[in-house]
């Protein structure tokens, strides 16, 4: 019996069986009549092809003999929407978004709040696909910013076995308290998590994770500064221990560091964390290319800054 989706197809899809090896934008323009290049740019940005039945975005994904490319015939029907998630970029394996600050990137043990990877799953069982994402990396809660997330266990296992291979660049922006005494630098310590579940910092291995953190100070302005940090490790609170380490916390940073006595009302002054993944460059687990993905600095980065 055909699935739901193979039914629907019928009316609300065109296919495309695929005879020969190449690309998904060539194969397109071979087969897709009267389109234009900048007309199937518009199909793979709006997320209306599909190879085997997943939404792929990519114009020069590969194909092969025996799949099949569908071009969906509406929009409205994959329109994705979430005041917590957009969508970067999607294909059969992999999904990247970019998260707002607020929201988990995951489910925590024992809460039902609403998380990146919940409302990821709703999407794709919406669009009547039945597997559920597998979450690769993470980002705080106070945190915005790119995330990758695989859509198969094996892809995850990739990723997470060969992270310090397949992720080339991953780099953040922060507003920290304070003007940086040096234009750039690196900071490294060992990080332990004690029973309350802060990390903290040593200069000496206290048995913890080693980790380093490179920084470029951009901008001074206004008691604040606009610093870029590129990890070399990637471990939990990294960023923001490492900023309390250097006497310049992030802003809004109640946990580690942004101490009210001493900045006043200056301890929150945007009503966040103001930490953002702005970076994320990666070989793509089963293709191999180097995908890189920017977002813009948060406006009230540069709002604090004026």
């Amino acid at each position: 019996m055909a699935s739901s989706f193979d039914l629907r197809a019928a009316n609300t899809y065109t296919n495309y069986p695929v005879k020969q090896s190449g690309e998904l934008m060539k194969f397109l323009m071979e087969n897709v009549a009267g389109a234009s290049r900048t007309r199937i740019k518009e199909l793979l940005s709006q997320r209306m092809v599909y190879v085997d039945k997943e939404i792929t975005t990519q114009y020069n994904y590969p194909i092969r003999p025996g799949q099949l490319v569908q071009v969906a015939k509406n929009r409205h029907k994959h329109a994705f929407t979430s005041k917590w998630v957009r969508i970067v970029y999607e294909d059969a394996f992999i999904i990247v978004v970019e998260k707002k600050e607020g929201i988990l990137t995951n489910v925590a043990p024992g809460l039902r709040k609403e998380n990146v990877k919940g409302i990821l799953d709703e999407y794709v069982k919406r669009t009547n696909r039945t597997f559920s994402v597998c979450t690769v990396h993470r980002l705080d809660r106070g945190t915005s910013g790119l995330l990758v997330f695989a859509k198969r266990r094996d892809i995850q296992k990739i990723f997470t076995d060969n992270w310090q291979n397949i992720v080339t660049d991953r780099r953040y922006v922060a507003v920290v308290q304070g003007e940086m005494e040096k234009d750039s630098g690196t900071v490294s310590s060992w990080l332990s998590e004690n029973r309350l579940f802060i990390t903290y910092s040593s200069v000496y291995d206290n048995g913890g994770k080693y980790a380093v953190t490179n920084y470029r100070t951009l901008k001074r302005k206004n008691g604040y500064s606009l610093v870029e940090l590129k990890l070399d490790t990637g471990r939990k609170n990294q960023i923001r221990v490492h900023m309390q380490d250097l006497q310049h916390p992030v802003v809004g940073d109640f946990k580690y560091g942004s101490d009210f006595e001493h900045y006043g009302d200056r301890h929150d002054p945007v009503g966040r964390l103001c930490l953002h993944a702005y970076r994320l460059a990666f070989r793509h687990p089963i293709t191999g290319e180097e995908m890189k993905f920017e977002t813009p600095y948060p406006e009230e980065f540069t709002l604090l800054l004026k």
